[in-house]
């Protein structure tokens, strides 16, 4: 390529690159400079109301029991959600890539087809099973003499109840990237394993596991950015973080600060933690899986 001359390759990339800056890092610098400032509601209409209060939202999170109360909801729904719905996702894909399974291109798409169907959809569906009195789940539980729990109205079941639909709904998208994962596992491995003596259990552990670690790694920070950021589940289920605040989120507080009370600056405040602790978690895994690999 001569001097002076672009290289043609940036006329492909250009649109995209257009879209990313528009869409993603304005957005970001945007939130990031409101959360600076006390912009509301009067702010829309005036910007001369609009007033600079440095680290003053900042530190009104760190005061606000109800912003500790949703980071911590948020923080139980990952640390017991992402586990259980990466587990749900490895144990499908291994029972659907096992040698004595039929009729697994059926099965796929019944374990798949929770992930596109909406919220809503499934929502009505999960809060008729959730029914206190009539539900499906109680009658179950009838049946061992256990007497029915009120899911969604009790504080102390609410949230696993949440869980419970969250890990159903999104792990058939693991399970796809799961199972190719497992058909990219070279036979010959475990014909050489079984040769040697090991069990089942020794495959697993020696080389199913260790040949999906970048499946592992993937799955688990796209698991973790996106259960961070759970906000349908809990505003369509239990009405917008109830019972007690039991299942308010972090998203769903910053909505509410947000675009019911237009709270702008705060709710900006309220979304540059939640990126920042995304952030550190995703790092954590990536320095996790790069000292296994060392």
């Amino acid at each position: 390529m001569g001097r002076g001359r672009i290289d043609p390759g940036w006329g492909f990339v250009a649109p995209a690159l257009v879209a990313i800056g528009a869409f993603f890092f304005v957005p970001v610098v945007a939130s990031l400079l409101l959360s600076f400032t006390d912009f509301d509601v009067y702010a829309v209409a005036r910007l001369d109301r609009l007033r600079f209060v440095g680290l003053g939202n900042y530190a009104r999170l760190v005061a606000e029991p109800r912003f500790r109360t949703a980071l911590g909801n948020t923080a139980y729904f990952v640390v017991v959600g992402g586990p259980l719905s990466v587990a749900a996702s490895l144990g499908a894909a291994l029972l659907l890539e096992a040698k004595v399974a039929r009729w697994k291109g059926v099965f796929r798409t019944v374990f798949f087809l929770p992930v596109v169907t909406t919220l809503v959809a499934v929502a009505v569906v999960w809060r008729y099973l959730y029914h206190p009195r009539h539900g499906l789940l109680n009658l179950l539980l009838g049946v061992f003499g256990i007497g029915p729990i009120d899911w969604l109205g009790d504080p102390q079941w609410a949230m696993p109840a949440i869980i419970l639909l969250a890990v159903w709904k999104n792990f058939g998208y693991a399970m796809i990237l799961f199972i190719a994962g497992l058909q990219a596992i070279p036979e010959s491995l475990y014909e050489a394993a079984r040769l040697d003596g090991a069990g089942h259990l020794q495959l697993f552990r020696r080389i199913t596991v260790p040949m999906l670690a970048p499946t592992f790694l993937f799955l688990g920070v796209l698991t973790t950015i996106g259960y961070f950021q759970f906000f349908a589940e809990p505003y369509v289920m239990t009405g917008g973080g109830g019972p007690l605040n039991a299942t308010l989120s972090t998203g769903l507080l910053m909505y509410k600060q947000g675009f019911r009370w237009w709270n702008m600056g705060y709710a900006a405040a309220i979304a540059v933690v939640l990126g920042l602790v995304i952030l550190a978690f995703s790092a954590l895994q990536f320095r996790i899986e790069k000292r296994r690999s060392a």
